[in-house]
């Protein structure tokens, strides 16, 4: 269209090796635009997963960042692969090198989501045990939510002297923390939980990963509901 050659112009003159389109692009897409505009394009599910691979710091976030990482790359193996397209005429032509190349890759990668899906379930009957055990002790579990960099990790460290991770960044939080907090006005304590960060229009895979460490949110007695005054929504 003429957007994208405008667009295209632009990358040129500029010399951009990295662009980013800030929806989510069909892999057809994406290898129709960094044919157009001769780098590489990332869109939004992309970039988010490779915050999200930078950010997570236990095994449990890790294993959930490689399994949404796989289900997304598993949609784009033929984009991977359409340099063979001028080599047998189409990617879709049946029996070619290709194709016996793509059908690898899938198994190797739903292999290894089995696996990882295997030890989430483990992260899950752990946590929830853990869940039960704490349905013991008298203090009810305060979770923070809200939209990412809305400043949960700072009013968590504020409420508990804790030294979580706070930064004026997207994603500075992914594993879920809890730390016991005095009230005085009830003469008791809670438990107060910091949460990852919500994300408008979050990626399916993201959703399906990272079920573990939202079902924390589930297990709350109370949600509180931390918003960013000086945002405009």
């Amino acid at each position: 269209s003429g957007k994208s050659k405008e667009l295209g112009c632009v990358i040129k003159a500029k010399e951009i090796v990295v662009a980013v389109v800030d929806t989510e692009l069909t892999p057809i897409q994406q290898r129709n635009l960094e044919r157009a505009w001769q780098c590489k394009v990332i869109d939004r599910t992309g970039l988010i997963l490779e915050i999200f691979a930078s950010r997570a710091q236990t095994k449990e976030g890790r294993l959930q960042v490689e399994l949404a990482q796989l289900t997304y790359q598993r949609s784009r193996l033929v984009r991977s692969w359409t340099h063979l397209e001028r080599q047998r005429g189409g990617i879709g032509t049946v029996g070619g090198p290709g194709e016996t190349q793509i059908e690898a890759d899938r198994r190797e990668i739903d292999d290894r989501v089995v696996r990882l899906r295997k030890q989430l379930e483990a992260v899950v009957r752990t946590r929830k045990l853990h869940r039960k055990n704490r349905t013991k002790v008298p203090f009810p579990i305060v979770a923070l939510v809200g939209y990412t960099n809305a400043g949960k990790s700072t009013l968590f460290n504020r409420l508990t002297g804790a030294k979580v991770m706070a930064k004026n960044r997207l994603f500075a939080t992914l594993d879920p923390t809890m730390r016991a907090v005095d009230i005085p006005c009830r003469a008791g304590s809670v438990i107060l939980s910091d949460t990852v960060g919500f994300v408008s229009a979050l990626p399916t895979q993201l959703v399906a990963a990272f079920r573990a460490t939202l079902e924390e949110v589930l297990g709350a007695d109370l949600i509180v509901h931390v918003r960013d005054i000086v945002h405009p929504d």
